[in-house]
Parts: structure tokens; C-alpha cells; sequence
């Protein structure tokens, strides 16, 4: 094969997707950031609550949200082979899914701050914490709105084929806001509870 031809099969990558690789680069920085800071800080409140005396892990909402990653992927399988009410069906368990999970973190915090006393100026424990965790819903927040744009488009007749790009991206969103919740899970549910 000739320099010429290797040349001419080279396209550039997609606008898109290196939009969206560089913004999960640069998020993936920010959440380092927040979870280094909570490491740091873990065990040095010097009153409670202590994260073990209020927290529980999150069995469900951790469930809805890993489960979201799959429903979400069968979501692309169907777009990918035509099924626009299959896509429509998985697209919108995901948008519940994700849903709950938010539902989920503003009952846990209610509880929290009024059961519990425990707010962002409360102890170091908190101000970590409501950090963390609420950095992470908020992009849980985002991504639901871009699901719902995309439903609300499908349900439109809006969503063709030259859209799987989009739906992909979205996806990908998704699939790192759940990725970031293995690491908040672990940290301040797992590592914290028993430290």
C-alpha cells in the first residue's frame, strides 16, 4: 500500500466524539479532585454525625442506576436495528431509572438534614459529603435532561438515522455518570462506613 492510499483511507475522528471524550476527560479531573478532598478529610470531623452513625448503602438506587447502563444499550441495540418503539421503551426505563436514583438522593438528604442534623456546615463529614455526592446528581440531573430531549425528539418523529451519533454520545454520558457513581459508592459508602 502506496503513502497515497494509506493517506486517503485517514478521516478525521468525529467532531462529536472528541467533544465528548474531552469532556469526560476534564469531568473525570473534577470528580479526582472531590474524591482526593473527601479521602483527605475522611475521619477528621471532629463532632457528628459520622458518615457510619447516618448512612446506608444505596442497594436500590445503585441498582437503578448500574441497571440504567444496560437498558440504555439495548436502547442504542434497537435504534441500531430499526425498532423505534424499542428504542422508545428502553430509552424511557433508563430516563425512570435515573430518575428514581435522583428521587433517591433527595430523600436521603432530607433525612439526612432534617432526621439527622447533618448539613454542609454541620462537620468536615458534611461538607465533603453534600460536595461528593451532590456534584455527582447534579450530572445524573444533566444527563436525564439530555435523555429527555432525545425521548421527547424520538416520540416527535424527530430521531433518523443520521442521529445515532447523537444517541451514542448521549450514551456515553450516561455510561460515565454511572462509572463516576462506582467510585462515590465506594468511597464514601463502602470505605467511610468502616473507617
Amino acid at each position: 500500500m502506496s503513502t497515497a492510499e494509506a493517506t486517503s483511507d485517514w478521516k478525521l475522528p468525529s467532531q462529536r466524539k472528541v467533544g465528548m471524550i474531552s469532556l469526560i476527560i476534564t469531568e473525570s479531573a473534577l470528580f479526582t479532585i472531590f474524591v482526593v478532598a473527601y479521602l483527605f478529610y475522611m475521619g477528621k470531623s471532629l463532632n457528628g454525625p459520622y458518615p457510619y452513625q447516618v448512612l446506608h448503602l444505596p442497594i436500590w438506587a445503585s441498582f437503578a442506576l448500574f441497571g440504567s447502563s444496560v437498558t440504555i444499550w439495548f436502547a442504542e441495540k434497537a435504534l441500531h436495528k430499526g425498532s423505534k418503539i424499542g428504542f422508545n421503551i428502553w430509552w424511557l426505563i433508563t430516563i425512570l431509572m435515573g430518575a428514581y436514583f435522583v428521587y433517591f438522593t433527595a430523600e436521603e438528604w432530607y433525612h439526612l438534614i432534617y432526621k439527622e442534623g447533618l448539613t454542609i456546615s454541620t462537620n468536615v463529614f458534611g461538607s465533603t459529603f453534600y460536595a461528593l455526592v451532590g456534584l455527582h446528581v447534579s450530572h445524573v440531573i444533566v444527563g436525564l435532561v439530555l435523555l429527555t430531549i432525545v425521548f421527547v425528539s424520538s416520540l416527535r418523529g424527530k430521531l433518523h438515522h443520521d442521529h445515532h451519533e447523537h444517541v451514542e454520545m448521549v450514551s456515553w454520558y450516561w455510561h460515565f455518570v454511572d462509572a463516576i457513581w462506582v467510585v462515590v459508592l465506594l468511597v464514601v459508602y463502602i470505605i467511610s462506613l468502616n473507617y
